[in-house]
């Protein structure tokens, strides 16, 4: 359980996300005024303390959306992961993580108010669309940074929610990726290409478009 605090104070703590039988472990901030949620699916091989994302989760904060970056697997899932990678390309138990992520939310009495996204990144990305689309009346907008529609193909007419795409410029197999998703997604959906940026965003001034430019469609979409 999180503590039953006003949300006109901000929140940065420590939560534990019950997801069917098993406790996920992830980090909650909640601005003051917050309306909307956004929930972070990391991509293979990476945790909530994934450093790309606290700093986009950081200027959604700034924006006044407030974020959950939690882990998708378990200590011990993660341990056997390593060694088999047995869970990290597991995209439909990820997505109903993500599902079950959702229904606590809903149950929190200080977050249940909140309009709910998701930010994916890399395979996330896959998995953040699958389970946007088994909660169309839930989920309010999508954004995916260099993500795998592709693991979703099945999926991508029955999403609901405005999807941002955003992928490098310097990416050519995800940007291909991409143009062949966006084509069935809603027509509310977009692809954003960043100039010189590949897969990781490292280069200057990359990720910060990124952060920009999912802040902007989850204002406008989560309120």
């Amino acid at each position: 359980m999180i503590p039953h605090t006003h949300l006109a104070e901000v929140l940065s703590t420590p939560v534990v996300v019950s997801a069917g039988d098993i406790g996920l472990a992830g980090d909650l901030t909640v601005p003051e005024g917050a309306k909307g949620l956004v929930v972070f699916a990391h991509g293979s091989g990476s945790s909530r303390r994934s450093v790309r994302n606290r700093r986009v989760a950081k200027t959604l904060n700034g924006r006044g959306l407030a974020t959950l970056l939690i882990d998708l697997l378990t200590s011990g899932e993660e341990e056997i992961d390593q060694r088999t990678r047995q869970y990290r390309f597991d995209i439909p138990l990820l997505a109903d993580r993500l599902v079950d992520i959702a229904r606590w939310v809903g149950a929190q009495p200080t977050l249940s108010g909140l309009h709910l996204g998701y930010f994916g990144a890399s395979t996330g990305g896959g998995a953040a669309l699958i389970a946007a689309a088994r909660q169309p009346d839930r989920i309010g907008a999508v954004v995916s940074r260099g993500g795998r529609p592709d693991l979703a193909a099945a999926f991508l007419d029955k999403v609901r929610a405005p999807v941002l795409l955003i992928v490098g410029g310097n990416d050519p197999q995800v940007l291909e990726l991409n143009e062949q998703a966006l084509r069935g997604l809603n027509a509310r959906s977009k692809l954003s290409v960043v100039p010189g940026a590949t897969h990781l965003f490292e280069e200057p001034g990359c990720l910060e478009s990124v952060a920009d430019q999912a802040a902007d469609w989850f204002k406008k979409y989560l309120g």
